[in-house]
């Protein structure tokens, strides 16, 4: 048993040596609020943050499914600008806590869920990041694979040695692979220091885009059909696909609205985490979406067919003996996307994994050992299979969407309605009976049915989504899903609150700590590290001395 335990506790991360075992269920060194000289976060890195996470390859392309769908180009447009413009208060009116407090979403889930009963909203966002980790690594893939046979075009014929069974071949797969292996560095950096990678994609894809656009008028000679294409749609079938795809982008960014605070709480100030997200987010994704509508058009009048994935318009490029300044100019533009999609792999997907699975399992995972897991999952899970029926990921996608946007509403119903500001920052490491988020057993009856209602609103329209037969009106509340599910749960919990009222309810709103929490268990683990090193450099000198 000796040995076992020794094995046992050389995965574990750094903790007090003192916690119990409950205790130490709860809190590691990350899960404890971020200490002031780690709030590094201003904000012009917010800005930098979310020009970084849209311009990747799905918000370029977004527009396409909505005018295949009939709408002119500009109707799309304006979704996208509704879309991200509604989605960007919610965002903002999550990530306050973390702002305030400084701590991470599975700690503000805490709050509304219980000790224990926020475990199941964490795994579901852990299990999002993970699927969507490797989801944008194969599409960060077929971005090397351009870049590839830009500088060696034989890449292309190389010989495929992986069975049928694989859904791959040895192209692909190595490109997808080394995709793969040059993000991993960057999962090694803490949250605080990663601000500083967010500052290149920023300056570099606006340049390679408006690179690509002005390439592809010129080989157009002019910006083709699709901004002349009127639409087809007219009165409600138009208004209701305008509501559709503005809730396809709001879909899009619902993971993100539900873990703002994990990235909110490397805030300086609060204020750097209100206003350069609640304008940067539809600023930037309408400017990418733009371009992505512009060159799409040019690519029809250039091959007679709208091509909106800007990697195989870029491979085509790469046909019929290109020059060697053509070659440089796809490489050029290919790894400037490369980039944008591990940018975006690692500030949507690995840092939100690495909280989440951190708060799963803090005995033995930090954010960055669960950073690598999601890589790890993220190769494992073969995510080109998934790619292949897009209808069906599509469709699973939404109805996570449900499944979030349940959990936001009762956070944000939590701490501005209920609580009104009011923190108990020590109860939130607390696993003791009458403190503030024990609930019952460490899990809140209130949330979990407000939560569930949010989700069975959805039930019967998303089996109208997956090909049964429902009535009218239960397709149009899923199409709305985001609201319904934000806004029933929403409703719920505070009815429950009202009836069954929590400790800690407040009647004025005050953004205050009232347990006055001081980070005690933070300097505790510090001097748990610093009596490890002093251990370590005594058996350094001891082992010296008997050479």
């Amino acid at each position: 048993m000796g040995l076992l335990n020794r094995i046992v506790q050389s995965f574990e991360v750094t903790h007090d040596s003192n916690l119990t075992i409950t205790e130490q269920l709860v809190a590691n060194y990350d899960l404890l609020p971020v200490e002031p000289e780690k709030r590094t976060w201003r904000a012009y890195n917010y800005v930098a943050f979310w020009t970084a996470d849209t311009f990747n390859i799905n918000m370029w392309m977004i527009v396409s499914s909505m005018i295949q769908l009939g709408m002119s180009w500009w109707q799309a447009w304006i979704c996208v600008w509704l879309g991200y413009g509604v989605a960007a208060p919610f965002l903002v009116l999550n990530a306050r806590p973390g702002a305030i407090f400084h701590v991470m979403f599975p700690i503000v889930n805490r709050t509304s869920f219980g000790m224990f009963g926020s475990l199941w909203c964490v795994f579901n966002r852990a299990a999002m990041a993970c699927i969507w980790y490797g989801v944008q690594a194969s599409i960060g893939g077929s971005c090397v694979l351009v870049m590839l046979r830009a500088m060696w075009p034989s890449i292309y014929d190389l010989p495929n040695s992986m069975p049928a069974s694989s859904g791959t071949d040895t192209r692909d797969f190595l490109c997808f692979f080394l995709f793969w292996l040059i993000s991993l560095p960057i999962i090694w950096f803490p949250v605080h220091k990663v601000r500083h990678f967010f500052l290149v994609t920023p300056i570099l894809m606006p340049i390679a885009s408006i690179t690509f656009l002005i390439w592809c008028i010129v080989k157009a000679h002019g910006i083709g059909p699709i901004v002349h294409q009127p639409s087809t749609l007219q009165g409600s079938k138009l208004g209701w696909a305008m509501v559709v795809s503005s809730m396809s982008c709001i879909s899009n960014e619902v993971t993100l609205v539900t873990n703002a605070p994990d990235f909110a709480s490397r805030a300086r100030t609060s204020s750097a985490a209100l206003y350069p997200q609640l304008f940067a987010i539809p600023l930037s994704a309408a400017f990418v979406s733009l371009i992505g509508i512009l060159v799409s058009s040019s690519s029809q009048a250039i091959y007679g067919t709208a091509i909106w994935s800007p990697i195989e318009l870029l491979g085509n490029f790469l046909n019929d003996n290109p020059s060697k300044a053509t070659r440089f100019g796809v490489w050029f533009i290919s790894a400037s996307f490369m980039l944008a999609q591990v940018t975006t792999n690692i500030c949507a997907n690995s840092v939100s994994a690495g909280c989440d699975l951190t708060a799963l399992f803090p005995r033995f995972i930090n954010i960055r050992r669960g950073g690598y897991i999601a890589a790890t999952v993220g190769l494992a899970m073969c995510p080109w299979n998934l790619l292949k029926n897009s209808n069906e990921f599509t469709s699973y996608l939404s109805a996570y969407s449900v499944f979030l946007s349940s959990i936001a509403g009762v956070m944000v119903t939590e701490y501005y309605i209920i609580r009104k500001g009011h923190y108990n920052v020590k109860d939130l490491y607390n696993t003791e009976r009458g403190s503030w988020y024990w609930y019952t057993y460490g899990i809140n009856f209130r949330a979990y049915t407000a939560y569930i209602s949010g989700i069975l609103i959805n039930v019967v329209g998303f089996a109208g989504a997956t090909g049964r037969t429902v009535p009218l009106a239960a397709t149009r509340i899923y199409e709305l899903s985001f609201f319904t599910g934000f806004g029933v749960s929403a409703i719920i919990y505070w009815a429950l609150n009202c009836i069954f009222p929590v400790i800690g309810a407040a009647d004025t709103f005050e953004e205050i700590d009232v347990s006055g929490y001081e980070c005690t268990t933070t300097r505790s683990l510090r001097d748990v590290e610093e009596v490890d090193d002093e251990k370590k450099d005594e058996g350094s000198d001891h082992s010296a001395s008997k050479r």
